[in-house]
């Protein structure tokens, strides 16, 4: 596998900058996940990387070596979309050979062969080579879809949003199994997202994008602790962190304007009097959501509260993060 550097890489399209001056070390073996709404140039990062789109300015490097004057062929990259791009007339084992089969990389047939079954192994689809993809449920078709990368051993894969278009559970279940393959097979991968638990739960590092710009890159765990900026801090977290004017407790720091809680960072008593207006009983937890000073927040409760709305309860902030007035953080 092998080091991806992006070193200010731009691009525009007309007069939009859909990229903007991005410098990012993607390390050796990491699951780096690329975090953002629609429309802040995950995507275009992605067909930089892989070649499907030229950069205006910056340079690319993939093992050391720069890859500008590369095709997407020559990359020796790996990408898997939203849709499973699957041939329908052919069987699994096919749609998995397909790669192998191109003049381009001369497998020979024995090496098709064990790959096949290697990669049907680890994705528990190998009951499934001989059916048409046309029979197979859409988490069987995103694994094949998937499959397909594998079986190439590229340096590196590159996944936009492929889990986007399946239901809760399936979603859930490819999460696990998608960040356990990686593991074993210790490949690079760069995994486009608007989805924060995908997020959290598989990368290793993650680069937040606004309007074109990395504004943060580290672990899921730096990010959620230590966001660089309120837009930051409300890209990861579920429930979304709270957010309130920065005197609503008292003691802010000098310039800071807006007071930002996760929720389970706001305890109770000693503190502020706030009116329960909700309460949410999740199975494991409980979300209690609340008004103080005529501000909505949401916090964590114990999940056998007795708390009901209209009742009164004390608030008092833990761990709090400040922003000034155009978002930056305020230590």
């Amino acid at each position: 596998m092998a080091e991806v550097v992006l070193e200010g890489v731009s691009k525009s399209f007309g007069d939009i900058d859909a990229v903007s001056n991005v410098t990012m070390t993607v390390p050796d073996g990491a699951f780096v996940v690329l975090l953002g709404p629609t429309g802040v140039g995950k995507t275009t990062t992605l067909r930089l990387i892989s070649g499907l789109e030229t950069p205006d300015a910056g340079d690319i490097r993939i093992g050391g070596r720069s890859v500008i004057a590369d095709t997407p062929a020559q990359r020796n990259i790996a990408m898997v979309f939203q849709q499973y791009s699957l041939y329908p007339h052919l069987t699994v084992r096919q749609n998995l050979e397909f790669p192998l089969r191109s003049p381009i990389l001369n497998t020979p047939q024995t090496q098709i062969e064990r790959r096949v079954a290697e990669v049907a192994d680890v994705l528990q689809i190998a009951h499934k080579l001989d059916n048409k993809a046309t029979a197979l449920s859409g988490g069987e078709m995103q694994r094949v879809s998937i499959g397909r990368a594998l079986v190439r051993r590229p340096q590196v894969f590159l996944m936009d949003e492929p889990l986007s278009s399946l239901d809760a559970k399936l979603r859930a279940d490819l999460r696990i199994e998608l960040k356990r393959i990686q593991s074993d097979l210790g490949s690079t991968l760069v995994y486009v997202t608007h989805d924060q638990v995908e997020a959290m739960t598989m990368a290793t590092h993650v680069g937040v994008l606004d309007r074109g710009q990395l504004v943060q890159f580290g672990t899921p765990r730096e990010i959620y602790e230590n966001p660089a900026s309120l837009y930051v801090a409300t890209r990861l977290g579920q429930p979304r962190i709270n957010t309130l004017p920065a005197g609503v407790f008292g003691g802010a720091p000098d310039r800071a304007a807006t007071i930002a809680l996760r929720p389970e960072h706001i305890r109770e008593g000693d503190g502020k009097p706030a009116s329960v207006t909700r309460v949410e009983h999740l199975g494991d937890q409980t979300r209690l959501h609340l008004l103080i000073e005529n501000h909505a927040l949401v916090t964590l409760v114990d999940a056998h509260t007795t708390l009901r709305p209209g009742d009164t309860i004390s608030l008092r902030p833990e761990r709090p993060l400040y922003f000034d007035d155009r978002g930056a953080r305020v230590i």
